[in-house]
């Protein structure tokens, strides 16, 4: 069953196209990256996703429509923007507090459980606690509530890499059961390359790859080709080109294994690596329309 699922999704901002006609679908279960440059569509889809901005087209997230009937689905959904956002004047004791009084799915014992594993004390002001603190704080009180989708738009933003893997360490292991949804925007990508089952790439409001990662897995290839092979490996046709400390890289869609074998040491490429690729033909299309 589909979670989340669009047609022909169009927003404009004045003469800007936000969204393009975008068409996507989401099952239940899966963790999707949403991944794009600045001002791609990103969070313009987020938003008509939480029913937060009017939109064309037709859209379905837990078989409802988000602009209709916002306040039942948001019953069933969580949303992660910045961890920034908690009231520097409020306690931790008050934060559980206030959570318990307004949202029906949240288990304080549960949030308790998650900030008995941290050195947050319940007496601290959130002013007091570190930018790593209030990110596990709110990722507390998020994962305590029983929702069908959690919505990440660049959730570990300004994080260092010590906090930004422990995040993700404890959605995959003390939150995602299989039976939730998760959409996450980064551009961290490398952080969430072991965490996704799915991949989406948006660019200029249109969505420009859809994979799962089982799929990315097997299709995409990268090649750090022997010097005397770059000419061979050029014939292929290869959708990238870089070089790297004096040694040409190529990266290959749909080209069988065993033939790039013998023009160098291959490897699955980074969600990084293939983002640059698509985003560079992209634009090479771009200027030669």
């Amino acid at each position: 069953m589909a979670c989340i699922e669009a047609r022909g999704l169009r927003k404009t901002f004045g003469t800007t196209i936000a969204l393009d006609g975008v068409s996507l679908r989401v099952e239940e279960g899966r963790i999707l990256g949403l991944i794009g440059p600045n001002g791609a569509g990103k969070t313009t889809a987020l938003n008509a996703i939480l029913g937060l901005t009017p939109y064309q087209g037709e859209l379905r997230v837990l078989g409802r429509d988000p602009s209709t009937e916002r306040e039942r689905l948001m019953r069933d959904v969580c949303f992660i923007a910045d961890v920034a956002v908690l009231p520097r004047w409020m306690r931790v004791s008050q934060a559980l507090d206030y959570m318990a009084g307004v949202h029906p799915r949240f288990d304080r014992t549960k949030a308790e459980g998650f900030l008995a594993k941290t050195d947050i004390r319940r007496a601290s002001k959130v002013r007091e606690l570190s930018k790593g603190m209030v990110t596990q704080l709110h990722l507390a009180l998020v994962m305590a509530i029983d929702a069908k989708l959690l919505v990440l738009d660049e959730p570990t933003l300004g994080l260092d890499i010590l906090y930004r893997k422990q995040f993700y360490d404890s959605l995959l292991n003390d939150y995602f059961d299989r039976s939730r949804t998760i959409v996450v925007t980064t551009h961290q990508v490398e952080d969430v390359q072991h965490v996704l089952t799915d991949l989406m790439f948006i660019h200029r409001g249109r969505i420009v790859l859809d994979c799962s990662m089982e799929e990315f897995e097997s299709r995409y290839l990268e090649v750090i080709v022997n010097p005397e092979s770059v000419a061979t490996g050029r014939a292929l046709k290869p959708m990238h080109e870089r070089q790297v400390l004096g040694r040409c890289i190529l990266l290959f869609d749909r080209v069988d294994r065993q033939q790039l074998t013998a023009l160098g040491d291959v490897r699955t490429p980074s969600i990084a690596d293939l983002f640059v690729a698509v985003m560079g033909n992209q634009a090479g299309q771009a200027r030669g329309n």
